[in-house]
C-alpha cells in the first residue's frame, strides 16, 4: 500500500499533507487478514497522520422508483416506495454498492460524511470536515459536493481493484461542460427533522463512457500503477483528471441545444 501513497514516490514534498479518494473492491485484492479494517488500518499508516482518506459512501436506492431498471419495479409499487423509503441519515443510512471498504470508514470512529441523501462521501483525517461539509441536495456530484473540495486541496484518486467506470471524479467534469443536461431527482430527506420526498434539479450524470474516457486520460497523461494484493491499481491526480475530462467530454459528448 504505501507505493501508491509515498510522497516522495508521487514527486511531491514532505510538507505535503495527502489527501486520497478511494474507490475499491475488496475482492479484487484477495485474502487479506482482518479483512476491510486491514484496508482501513494499511491506508492510515500509509498516509501517517497528516493524511485524510475519503470514499463514497452512496445510497442510491434512495431514489425514484419509476427509473429502477436492476430490477424495476411494477408501476403500482411506485407511490408506496416513495412514501416508505426512509430518509437519508449520515449516522445510519448504510452504502449501496460502492463496497465493504466504504462501509467500513464510514463507521470508523472520527469518521465524517457528507448530507447529500444519494451521493455522500465519507472522510477521515484532518481535511474531513472541509471536504464533507456543504453538500447541497441539488449537487450530487458537482461544485458543492466533496469532489470540488478534493480538487481544491489537490488530492489523488487511488483506483484499488476498480475499473474507470468507479472513477466519480469524472462526475465533477460534467458539471463543466458546455451546456450540460438538466434533469429531476427526487429522494426522501430530513428537513427540520421532518421526512420528506422532494424532487430538485441537478446535472444529469453517466458513467457509460468513462472506461474509454480512462483509457485515454491513462495514455496522456500521468497514472501510477501498482498492485495491492492481487489487485491492479491506479493513482493519479483527481485535479487532473478532472481538467482532462472536462475537454475530453466536451469533445466526444453530443453537444446539448
Amino acid at each position: 500500500m504505501r507505493n501508491f501513497c509515498d510522497a516522495e514516490k508521487v514527486g511531491v514534498s514532505e510538507s505535503f499533507d495527502p489527501t486520497i479518494l478511494v474507490h475499491s473492491s475488496l475482492r479484487s485484492v484477495g485474502f487479506i487478514p482482518g479483512y476491510s479494517p486491514s484496508v482501513i488500518q494499511s491506508l492510515l499508516s500509509a498516509l501517517g497522520p497528516s493524511g485524510t482518506i475519503v470514499v463514497p459512501t452512496h445510497t442510491g436506492d434512495n431514489s425514484d422508483p419509476a427509473a429502477w431498471q436492476a430490477p424495476p419495479v411494477p408501476e403500482s409499487w411506485w407511490q408506496p416506495i416513495r412514501d416508505s423509503i426512509p430518509a437519508y441519515d449520515p449516522a445510519t443510512t448504510i452504502t449501496r454498492v460502492v463496497g465493504v471498504v466504504p462501509e467500513t470508514l464510514r463507521t470508523w470512529p472520527g469518521a465524517l460524511r457528507s448530507a447529500h441523501p444519494q451521493t455522500s462521501f465519507a472522510a477521515l483525517g484532518p481535511q474531513a470536515e472541509r471536504i464533507t461539509e456543504g453538500h447541497a441536495p441539488n449537487c450530487r456530484l458537482g461544485e458543492s459536493s466533496p469532489l470540488a473540495k478534493l480538487e481544491a486541496v489537490d488530492a489523488w484518486v487511488l483506483l484499488l481493484g476498480v475499473g474507470w467506470d468507479k472513477c466519480t471524479a469524472f462526475h465533477l467534469a460534467e458539471y463543466r461542460i458546455e451546456n450540460p443536461r438538466l434533469e429531476d431527482n427526487s429522494f426522501a430527506i430530513n428537513i427540520d427533522g421532518q421526512r420528506q420526498w422532494i424532487t430538485v434539479q441537478d446535472v444529469a450524470i453517466t458513467d457509460e463512457d468513462f472506461e474509454r474516457l480512462g483509457a485515454d486520460f491513462e495514455r496522456d497523461c500521468r497514472v501510477i500503477h501498482g498492485t495491492v494484493g492481487a489487485a491492479d491499481c491506479r493513482l493519479f491526480s483527481l485535479r487532473e483528471a478532472v481538467e482532462y475530462a472536462t475537454r475530453w467530454m466536451n469533445k466526444n459528448r453530443s453537444k446539448q441545444d
